[in-house]
Parts: C-alpha cells; structure tokens; sequence
C-alpha cells in the first residue's frame, strides 16, 4: 500500500501515517487508523439499517477501553437500535452513510483508538435517567477502500468521526457515533 506520502500498515491492518502528512489532515504523526477489511454493506442508496442494527448486537455486553485515556466503554442494548435508527443516521445520504454502515464492523477499534475526549452537560430532558453524569465525546479515524469495476481496490478514503458516550454513576456506554465526514486530504491509494 501507498500513499502519497509514505504509509506503514502493521500485522493489524492499522495504516500509520509518518510526519510528511499534510497540515490540513487532522491526521496525528503515527496515528493508527482501523481499515475495514470487507464491505458488507455495497449501496450508498438505501442501505439495509435493520441488517446493521442487526449486525451491531454482536456486540452488546462488550467492553472496550479507549487506549489513550483508559475510559471503559461498554456497549449497552440500546446502542444498536440508536445507530441505526437515530436523527443523524436517517439523515445520512450516499458514501457517508455506506462508510457508518461498514464502520459497524470495526466498533471495537473505533473506540481502541479514539482520542480527544471531551465533556458535555446533559441538556434533554429525554436523557436525564440514561446521561445522568453528561456525556463525552471522542474523535476517531476510519479507513474505508473504495473498490473500482473489477473489485479491485482503487483507493483509500479516510472518514472522521465522532464517538457519543453517555455517562451514568453504572459506567460509560457507547451511544452513537456521528460528524462523519470524509478527510478533505487526498485519499490513501492502494498498490
């Protein structure tokens, strides 16, 4: 694999980008990035959220510990259905909502190497028993291969994303992930 820039991938299938990377990218020097190996979830156009939110109860009952900070996050059973069916999803057209509906594959590794953690004070009413301690918000990186006619890999495009946790006095629990936008930098291309 290569980049315009030099690349790394390790045993793990994380891309590491060296120091030359762009200033704009928001990408941090070394930062590992989850690749998603398979694209289960082909449409841009009408995609299958009942088969996502389907796919997502694997996880339920799971804990992972974000890696720069040592938060537990555990994934409760309303996280499926939130994913799939909330505001921001239904919402989501195109390539980024086929990059959030991949992205439920790499759950784990989304919030292994999220960072930027941040605080924010529960203001709905609807939350007031689910967020009782406010919520945190982390950032992560995903990358997503863009296949061309012959299935081949073409490129790499990078999305960012947003991470939303609630806090109870039980724990942390991952919520819903959201601002998913493709990096404006030039896409990783596959060799």
């Amino acid at each position: 694999m290569r980049c315009w820039r030099k690349i790394r991938k390790n045993k793990f299938g994380f891309v590491g980008i060296n120091k030359k990377v762009g200033r704009n990218t928001g990408i941090k020097n070394s930062k590992r990035i989850p690749e998603i190996q398979n694209i289960i979830f082909k449409n841009k156009q009408n995609i299958p959220w009942n088969k996502v939110e389907e796919y997502l109860k694997r996880y339920i009952g799971r804990t992972y510990v974000v890696e720069a900070y040592k938060d537990k996050i555990s994934i409760a059973g309303d996280f499926p259905d939130e994913y799939a069916e909330s505001k921001y999803t239904k919402s989501l057209r195109g390539a980024v909502a086929k990059a959030k509906a991949n992205a439920a594959q790499i759950i784990d590794e989304l919030i292994l190497y999220a960072d930027n953690r941040r605080w924010i004070e529960n203001q709905n009413e609807k939350h007031l028993k689910n967020a009782s301690q406010g919520w945190c918000r982390y950032d992560t990186l995903f990358v997503l291969p863009v296949k061309g006619s012959s299935e081949t890999v073409e490129r790499k495009n990078v999305y960012k994303a947003t991470l939303v946790v609630r806090k109870t006095e039980k724990g942390m629990f991952l919520y819903d992930i959201i601002n998913i936008k493709k990096e404006a930098s030039t896409p990783l291309e596959s060799k």
